[in-house]
């Protein structure tokens, strides 16, 4: 059976969330299990997609979970055995959320979103390249909202990859782990690391937090902690965004669920933009980025299929072309031929892919997100 890539990262993510609950309440045998749990998924994800333009982040989302599960697991050796006087608290360590590889996309590489692009691009990127042309200040916080699957994270690493930024990737798991300590103390660390490399490097820094809303939202069954974590992000946002320090750090925050953020945070992120579905004519230029490097047969109309597609995600139209291509790719072992070369992709390919996959987003979300957009987008 295959999975879209948007079902898998949503897998990961929660067995991720799951591990850091669990941790929370003191069960470390629990919590690696998900921790390698959630880096498996990530680990197939490469595996599928060994080229996708996030692949350092999933790579290093991967090895970051696995060895937080090896962790634990010495941490339930020691405490069957009973601690020594030798053993120490862990330090919680940024150098693991940073990107050891610069993201290599750019805007160009994303197709559509023109609006929230030079969106981004006057927020970031001119007031990165002329700080002098800004005396009022730039903002440092953006939040990029919208359903699942539509480049908010392509988004955040290609204005790393624009500006040959450091990029910060954080995550619900690895900040509101109650063993590691504090998560507020850990909040500070990563915004004071970040203003290091910046002043240390004269490079801008990107703290990027997926699915934001799971840190910074607010919730009936708080387990502790959330509370102190929200209250000390409000802390370091307005330190960042102090009119009086030119630092180029920045915090870009992504959400599916922006109505459960808290009426604070909405006001630190200064932009907050709306990443919609693929209109019409993206739906055909996606169509055709992700068959550039497939042979496609003369019979297939690329406009014709982003007609059929009227509310399909980026990544939707990723898993058709995917599943299209695999129809030829079973064809051919199925032959006996398996040395030579697959068909053409044809047509009724992708149609047939189409009739199997149904649409991720339905017209109800999309209400919901045009409808807080309407409340409180700020472009």
């Amino acid at each position: 059976m295959s999975y879209s890539l948007e079902y898998l990262e949503s897998l990961a993510r929660s067995y991720a969330l799951e591990a850091a609950k669990q941790e929370k309440l003191r069960n470390k045998a629990l919590a690696a299990e998900y921790y390698r749990k959630a880096a498996s998924i990530f680990e197939k994800i490469l595996r599928i997609h060994p080229d996708h333009s996030l692949a350092n982040v999933y790579r290093d989302l991967a090895k970051g979970y696995r060895r937080r599960a090896k962790q634990l697991e010495e941490q339930c050796k020691i405490l069957a055995t009973g601690p020594t006087s030798s053993e120490s608290a862990e330090e919680f360590e940024v150098e693991e959320l940073i990107l050891k590889e610069r993201p290599s996309t750019k805007f160009e590489d994303i197709v559509g979103l023109e609006e929230a692009k030079q969106a981004i691009i006057e927020a970031i990127i001119y007031p990165a390249k002329r700080p002098d042309l800004f005396p009022l200040g730039w903002p440092r916080g953006i939040l990029l909202f919208g359903p699942p699957g539509c480049g908010k994270t392509m988004l955040a690493t290609a204005v790393a990859g624009e500006l040959d930024a450091y990029f910060i990737h954080v995550d619900a798991a690895a900040i509101m782990s109650k063993w590691l300590g504090d998560a507020e103390k850990n909040v500070a660390k990563i915004f004071k690391k970040a203003r290091q490399l910046y002043i240390q490097n004269a490079k801008p820094v990107i703290i990027f937090i997926d699915e934001v809303d799971s840190l910074l939202g607010i919730y009936s069954n708080e387990v502790g902690g959330e509370a102190r974590v929200r209250t000390q992000f409000l802390k370091e946002m307005d330190g960042i965004q102090d009119k009086l320090l030119k630092y180029q750090v920045y915090v870009i925050g992504a959400t599916n669920k922006p109505w459960r953020l808290d009426a604070a945070f909405i006001r630190r992120f200064q932009k907050r933009i709306y990443i919609p579905p693929p209109d019409l004519r993206a739906r055909e230029e996606l169509f055709k980025h992700y068959c550039r490097s497939l042979k496609i047969s003369p019979d297939v109309d690329f406009k014709k299929l982003a007609e059929l597609t009227d509310g399909y995600s980026a990544s939707d139209i990723r898993d058709i072309v995917t599943e299209a291509h695999l129809r030829t790719v079973r064809e051919l072992f199925k032959s006996n031929n398996i040395y030579g070369d697959p068909r053409p992709i044809s047509m009724k390919d992708f149609l047939e892919s189409i009739k199997h996959r149904k649409p991720s987003i339905t017209k109800e979300m999309l209400k919901l997100y045009e409808s807080w957009s309407e409340k409180f987008k700020a472009l």
